[in-house]
């Protein structure tokens, strides 16, 4: 059985990911999150996230390529990513620490 924290997989943090690699639109944001973490994110749950993380500033839409609107990271965006990221680096280094010093007393 694999888990995966629901933290892990906030379809806001994921695409924030996405997006940290560059802008893209909401197809490819699509693929790319299930290429790294394994998670398909549906229409609803992409869409609903994209306008979340517009509303708070943290992306922005870019003039649209055909049909399909691109989104950027926004400054804000970018900090708040690298904070989040941290603050997950910080968990799992604990979490690890943990586990070891639980499986030496064994």
């Amino acid at each position: 059985m694999r888990y995966i924290s629901e933290r892990s997989t906030d379809p806001g943090l994921l695409v924030l990911t996405s997006l940290a690699e560059g802008p893209k639109h909401g197809y490819a944001i699509t693929v790319d999150v299930e290429e790294f973490a394994g998670v398909r994110l549906g229409p609803g749950t992409l869409y609903g996230a994209l306008a979340r993380l517009e509303s708070r500033g943290l992306i922005e839409p870019l003039p649209a390529e055909d049909r399909r609107r691109p989104y950027r990271l926004t400054a804000d965006g970018s900090a708040a990513l690298k904070s989040e990221l941290q603050q997950l680096k910080e968990v799992t280094r604990h979490g690890l620490d943990r586990l070891r010093v639980a499986a030496a007393a064994r």
